[in-house]
C-alpha cells in the first residue's frame, strides 16, 4: 500500500484493526464482517512497537501470548522466525531498533495469524535492518501467509511485494501487479565507438526516439521492439556496441506518474 503522507494508508490500516471508527462505507473479513473472532487470524504492527524496557524478549512475548490467549509453544517458533532466539533472554531496553521491530513481528505472528498487516516496518531502520526486516517479509510469505505493508520505500516494496496499491487523499488510484511495472515500451542506452552511431540508430525501424546523455545515446523503441533487435541489428551495419543497457522503469517512476495523473484528473474535475 502506497501512498504520500496524508494518502490514508495509516488510517486504513487502522480501520481494518478497528482501533479507528470509519465515519462512512464498510469492508469484510474472509467474506464476513469484522468481529473479535475474526481478527485473531490477523496480526498486525501499527505505529511503534510497545513492549516492557525492564523485561527480556521473551518474558515479553509470555506476556503478549497471555494477553492474546496464544499459545506460548508458538514463542520458541517466532523468535527464531525473526532471528531474535539468542537474544532472548536480554532486556528490551538493550535491543537495536530494529531488534524491536523484530520483536514486534514474533508478537503479531504468536496467533499464527491468516494475514500479517505492517505499517512502515523498516521505518527508521539502517541498510543493513532493513535489509533483515525484507528477509523476514520474504520468509513469512513463503510460510502462505498474507502480507498487507504501507511503506514509503518503493525500492523495498519492488523487491518484496506481489501487487501494490496507490491511495491520494483517501481514495485507490491505481492497483496492479509489481511485475507489470516497467512493461511496455523499452528505452535502450547504447555505447559503441563508430562516428556513424546516432545516424544507424535512427535507421533501425523500431527506433521511437534517439537523444545522447553524455557519453552514450538512449534509444526509445517502438512498441513490440527490443534490445536484442537493435543489438542485433547494429552488429550487421558493423557496429560493435560496448555499452548496451535496457533501462526499466522503476516502482518509483510508475508511482509518481499515476501521482502525477490523478492530480491532472482531480483539477480537470475541478
Amino acid at each position: 500500500m502506497l501512498g504520500p503522507n496524508g494518502s490514508g494508508k495509516t488510517t486504513t490500516l487502522g480501520m481494518l484493526m478497528g482501533v479507528t471508527n470509519p465515519t462512512a462505507g464498510h469492508f469484510t473479513w474472509f467474506g464476513q464482517p469484522p468481529n473479535h473472532q475474526l481478527r485473531k487470524k490477523i496480526g498486525a504492527v501499527l505505529e511503534h512497537p510497545i513492549f516492557y524496557p525492564y523485561l527480556s524478549g521473551q518474558k515479553n512475548l509470555e506476556l503478549m501470548a497471555l494477553i492474546k490467549e496464544a499459545p506460548v509453544e508458538n514463542i520458541p517458533r517466532v523468535l527464531d522466525l525473526v532471528e531474535l532466539t539468542p537474544r532472548r533472554n536480554d532486556k528490551y531496553r538493550t535491543y537495536s531498533l530494529g531488534m524491536k521491530q523484530r520483536l514486534a513481528i514474533a508478537s503479531a505472528l504468536l496467533n499464527d495469524p491468516i494475514v500479517l498487516i505492517l505499517d512502515e516496518p523498516t521505518n527508521g531502520l539502517d541498510p543493513m535492518g532493513i535489509a533483515e526486516i525484507r528477509e523476514i517479509i520474504r520468509r513469512i510469505a513463503q510460510d502462505g501467509k498474507t502480507i498487507i505493508l504501507a511503506s514509503h520505500l518503493l525500492d523495498e516494496v519492488q523487491k518484496v511485494c506481489s501487487h501494490f496499491a496507490i491511495l491520494r487523499k483517501g481514495n485507490l488510484v491505481h492497483t496492479g501487479p509489481v511485475d507489470e511495472v516497467g512493461k511496455g515500451e523499452e528505452t535502450v542506452e547504447v555505447m559503441a565507438f563508430h562516428d556513424d552511431l546516432p545516424i544507424i540508430l535512427e535507421t533501425f525501424p523500431g527506433t521511437a526516439l534517439v537523444r545522447k546523455e553524455g557519453t552514450h545515446y538512449v534509444v526509445k523503441m517502438k512498441d513490440g521492439f527490443h534490445s536484442l533487435e537493435l543489438n542485433r541489428y547494429l552488429f550487421e551495419k558493423g557496429i560493435v556496441v560496448n555499452h548496451l543497457v535496457t533501462q526499466k522503469k522503476s516502482l518509483e517512476k510508475q508511482f509518481l506518474e499515476i501521482l502525477a495523473e490523478a492530480d491532472h484528473a482531480a483539477l480537470a474535475k475541478g
